[in-house]
């Protein structure tokens, strides 16, 4: 495929500049010599460049001014209020919470005058650092990232808060490092779902989690280890079922979740830290002796499949209004790095399983 003309890219760049309002209607652009220096080309492939824009109409000639964008034309007031692109990066699309923060940010997006444009990294360090690269080519004026489990945040993450780019991090946040994030209080959020159980007379609560590598995950760790210090009950790490997440990609999750609830015979509840791991430990349940008459409640962070499961409602809505505000603040020239916590519902089915 052959690149476009020299005076044909400065075109398009000045027509980018329009759409995404970097140049307004009546705003004067830089004269041919600016141009030319710019783009490295000679003065006579800027004039080219200009003179076709103003062929169109989309730019107008003013003698002894210079040139602006033509507030007039047709097609420049629509194309003016649209303020640029937002950048969305998503681990994956396969929970009920990855598909719902879609949706809420980009009607938020889109209220705001601004488009979408999403990349989905399934899980990928090298995908995510390909999809910041990509859309920081395309202009994005910020980023809201929900980054991909591993156990080091990426270079890419470091350097855009570092350079101080208009970024917030969805679901999770860093440890050490100050920057915008937004995520569900998770840890208050574990420890009501723990108390509740606590409070109905459970004692040996299983906690089914997946190896911690990002906050969200900490979190709701140290949410279930605060619900027994806050009852001066002993905690019983012996009952925490920790999987890899190779365990859960090649899965073996199930058959593991059922070899240790068959090992702990004293559980009579299992907090799960995640809708998906609630599936396999649900399926692990089926899968032991029906006739053993044996009971355990189980309680999900997030809605999972299962109706009559309870669970820790994240309010996503709320955390993607946040999100946008906060990035929309960095857009505007304002840098002040916070934390928040969107506070969560528990929703509780009083049922018990039968294993």
């Amino acid at each position: 495929m052959k690149s476009l003309p020299l005076y044909k890219k400065i075109q398009e760049d000045i027509r980018f500049q329009i759409r995404t309002g970097q140049l307004r209607p009546g705003d004067r652009i830089p004269s041919e010599k600016d141009l030319a220096e710019h783009y490295h080309v000679s003065q006579i492939t800027s004039k080219n460049a200009i003179n076709g824009l103003a062929e169109e109409g989309i730019l107008i000639r003013h003698r002894g001014k210079g040139t602006f964008v033509n507030a007039t034309h047709e097609d420049l007031s629509a194309m003016s209020r649209h303020k640029g692109f937002i950048g969305l990066i998503l681990p994956s699309m396969k929970t009920k919470v990855d598909q719902r923060i879609m949706n809420a940010i980009e009607q938020y997006v889109r209220e705001s005058g601004y488009y979408l444009l999403v990349k989905i990294t399934q899980e990928s360090p090298l995908e995510e650092s390909k999809a910041i690269d990509d859309l920081l080519l395309l202009r994005v004026k910020g980023l809201i990232i929900f980054p991909i489990e591993q156990e080091m945040y990426s270079n890419d993450l470091l350097r855009l808060t570092l350079n101080r780019f208009p970024l917030v991090m969805i679901d999770r946040y860093m440890k050490e490092i100050e920057t915008y994030s937004v995520a569900a209080d998770n840890l208050d959020g574990a420890c009501r779902a723990v108390g509740y159980l606590l409070g109905k007379g459970h004692e040996h609560i299983a906690f089914v989690t997946v190896k911690v590598t990002n906050s969200a995950t900490a979190d709701r760790a140290a949410g279930f280890e605060k619900a027994f210090l806050e009852r001066n009950l002993p905690i019983h790490k012996t009952l925490w079922c920790t999987l890899n997440i190779k365990d859960i990609t090649t899965g073996r999750s199930v058959s593991i979740i059922q070899e240790f609830l068959q090992d702990n015979p004293d559980i009579t509840a299992v907090f799960t830290c995640n809708a998906e791991l609630t599936g396999h430990t649900r399926r692990a349940m089926d899968a032991m002796n029906p006739h053993a008459g044996r009971r355990v409640e189980l309680v999900s962070f997030d809605q999972s499949e299962w109706v009559d499961v309870s669970y820790v409602k994240q309010n996503v809505e709320e955390m993607c209004r946040v999100t946008i505000e906060l990035l929309l603040e960095q857009v505007q020239g304002i840098y002040k790095p916070r934390r928040v916590a969107v506070p969560v519902t528990l929703f509780h089915k009083n049922i018990l399983n039968k294993i």
